[in-house]
């Protein structure tokens, strides 16, 4: 596949504009002290990081809906400088009365202790939550966080909420099915749910409301036009035993269907990554070590049929998962994986509709108040 190097340059020069947008918003709301008229101030204690941030963005974009909805004043804070003590100046906002943290997915106890300490001393009786980025569905944080958060912010759930507290080969519900499909004998792990805490849930919308998804999500939808590649499947094999046997089953699958037109190896820069995607008819997305991944809105971004495991398990938000209405799912050992790609590189009319109603359910979400909406549980 050549792409022109003017698209490449088009690309890389939206790409930098949204990354400087998110940067200035950001900062904009960062170390500052709120005004005193809101009736809601709500601070957001954050880490920097592109996968955490995904999950902030969306505040800052939606800020006029918070206040209006809400009165909300918003103001962030970086989780390192709140727990080293250097937050805390004359800049440092403080009197919340809601604040969302995140933390780092292996939060030391002693670290999680002085994070509560400095939120209860900066804002005492603020409505607290906690903004979960991390990829697995799992609550491994329900036990140490009961009885000190408010809400509990997961940007997707096991549909079956009967499921959590249960013990799992490994830490997860993927590493549980994966270490018994391939004999690895992972410790079992058992994450407790005190009572009243899956009442504390609340759903958030995943990497939809990321700063270079959502863009073009909001605009129109890709042209349904030549697409010389019949299927995107550039994925990483490498990790751990269970995630290796996964990913090489899926290259595997590959393997099956050599006369479709694909490209896979290599990671390749995301101007080049999202140029491909608009080019190709089917994207491969199999499972990382969520099931929710970057490359699953990148899909729908770029026009492709997104061809992944069966989702059915999962609640996410907004909904991207129905099956063949806005992805087309898979099972998870992949013996459907041929006869399913074949379907749909051979069929247009299939791809355009199933293509086309994802990218309409992710813009309208995105266009409007919903994310506002969603976050009424934080104000109480």
């Amino acid at each position: 596949m050549s792409t022109r190097p003017f698209d490449l340059l088009r690309r890389r020069a939206a790409i930098y504009a949204r990354r400087k947008r998110a940067e200035r918003l950001r900062a904009r709301a960062m170390n500052r002290p709120f005004g005193g008229t809101a009736g809601a101030r709500l601070l957001l204690i954050t880490q920097p990081e592109r996968i955490p941030q995904s999950q902030i963005f969306p505040f800052h974009h939606y800020a006029d809906d918070l206040r209006r909805l809400y009165g909300a004043e918003l103001r962030e804070a970086n989780l390192w400088d709140v727990l080293s003590g250097a937050g805390s100046g004359a800049e440092a906002p403080r009197g919340a009365t809601i604040v969302a943290f995140q933390t780092p997915f292996d939060i030391a106890d002693a670290d999680l202790d002085r994070l509560f300490a400095r939120i209860a001393a900066d804002h005492p009786g603020a409505r607290v939550a906690c903004l979960d980025w991390f990829a697995p569905t799992d609550l491994r944080n329900a036990a140490r966080m009961d009885g000190r958060v408010d809400v509990y912010v997961k940007k997707h759930l096991l549909r079956d909420r009967s499921a959590y507290g249960k013990p799992t080969r490994g830490d997860t519900n993927l590493t549980d099915y994966f270490n018994r499909r391939y004999g690895i004998d992972e410790p079992e792990q058992c994450f407790a749910i005190p009572p009243g805490f899956l009442d504390k849930l609340l759903l958030g919308p995943s990497f939809a409301t990321a700063p270079l998804i959502m863009p073009p999500l909001l605009g129109a939808r890709p042209a349904a036009g030549p697409r010389p590649i019949d299927l995107h499947a550039r994925f990483a094999v490498g990790g751990t035993p269970w995630y290796q046997g996964m990913r090489g089953e899926a290259e595997a699958a590959l393997a099956r269907v050599p006369d479709l037109r694909m490209v896979r190896e290599g990671a390749v820069p995301l101007p080049r990554f999202m140029a491909e995607m608009e080019q190709s008819k089917i994207c491969f997305s199999p499972f990382g070590y969520g099931e929710v991944c970057w490359r699953d809105y990148e899909a729908v971004a770029g026009g492709a049929v997104l061809l992944k495991p069966d989702m059915s398990h999962i609640e996410t938000a907004p909904d991207i998962f129905v099956p063949w209405e806005t992805y087309v799912p898979l099972r998870w050992d992949l013996e459907d994986f041929e006869d399913t790609a074949r379907r749909l590189a051979g069929d247009a009319t299939l791809r355009d509709r199933i293509a086309g109603q994802a990218h309409a359910v992710l813009k309208d979400w995105l266009a409007s108040d919903a994310f506002a909406r969603t976050m009424a549980p934080l104000f109480g």
